[in-house]
C-alpha cells in the first residue's frame, strides 16, 4: 500500500501504491490508517491523492505542522510534478493548459474556456515508443482531477483512467513524481520513481525517467494570466 521515503522530525514522506483509496470506506482500512499502524504514530491528513494515482505524500505528525504544511499547498509554496503515460496523441506536445473547471456527472469534472479562477498545468511530453506518450506535468493550482482533466482536454486522457478515458490498462498511469518546499528554515526535496505498472517499469520509461533530472531545473511554458 505504501513505502517509507522518509521520516522527518515533523512529517513522514511515502510513495503511495495506486489503486489505494486515502480514507477508510467499506470497512476497509484506508491509506492514512495502515501508515498510522505501520509506523505506530498519530498522523494529520496534508494533501491527497487520488485512488489511482501513486506517488509522493507527505502525512504530519502533529496538527500544528499538518495546518503549516497546508498552508503551504494551499499557497502554492509546494513545487509538485508529475508523470503521466497516454497513448492517444496529444492536440500539443507541451504548453499551458488554462481554464476554470466545473462539476460535470457522476463525480467527473471539465475544463471549461472561462478564466474566472482557471486551472493551470503546464506540461511537456515525450514519446516513448510509436503511440505511447510520457507526459511531464506542473500543476500551477491544485484542483480536484486537475491533470486528469486537462489531459483529457488535449485530447490525451491518462492511459488506465476510465472516469476520464476508454483506455483500460493494468494501473492509471498518473504518478506524483517531484516534491520540493521550505519549511521551518529548512529545505527539503523528494523525487520518486514509480515502481509499478508494466509502462512505467517499462525499460524504455525507466532510462528516460533516468535522463530528467530536477525538473525544477527545466524551463516551463509560461503562465500568462
Amino acid at each position: 500500500m505504501f513505502e517509507l521515503i522518509a521520516n522527518e522530525a515533523d512529517f513522514v514522506v511515502i510513495n503511495k501504491a495506486e489503486n489505494c483509496n486515502f480514507h477508510s470506506e467499506d470497512g476497509e482500512a484506508g491509506l492514512v490508517v495502515e501508515v498510522e499502524r505501520a509506523l505506530s504514530l498519530k498522523l494529520y491528513s496534508v494533501h491527497r491523492l487520488d485512488k489511482m494515482t501513486s506517488g509522493i505524500l507527505i502525512l504530519a505528525k502533529s496538527s500544528q505542522a499538518a495546518a503549516t504544511l497546508t498552508t503551504l499547498f494551499s499557497q502554492r509554496k509546494m513545487v509538485k510534478f508529475y508523470l503521466a503515460i497516454s497513448q492517444r496523441k496529444p492536440n500539443k506536445k507541451q504548453g499551458l493548459i488554462k481554464g476554470d473547471m466545473e462539476k460535470s456527472r457522476r463525480g467527473s469534472w471539465k475544463l471549461t474556456k472561462e478564466q474566472n479562477n482557471p486551472a493551470l498545468t503546464q506540461f511537456f511530453s515525450e514519446s516513448l515508443m510509436p503511440g505511447m506518450r510520457l507526459f511531464l506535468l506542473k500543476p500551477a493550482s491544485g484542483k480536484t482531477h486537475q491533470i486528469r482533466v486537462a489531459l483529457k482536454s488535449i485530447a490525451a486522457p491518462i492511459l488506465g483512467d476510465l472516469r476520464y478515458g476508454q483506455d483500460a490498462s493494468d494501473r492509471g498511469y498518473l504518478h506524483a513524481y517531484q516534491l520540493s518546499f521550505h519549511y521551518l528554515g529548512q529545505d527539503y526535496f523528494y523525487q520518486v520513481v514509480p515502481n509499478s505498472g508494466q509502462w512505467f517499469i517499462d525499460s524504455r520509461c525507466q532510462q528516460l525517467l533516468n535522463t530528467l533530472g530536477d525538473l525544477r531545473q527545466w524551463t516551463w511554458p509560461m503562465i500568462k494570466i
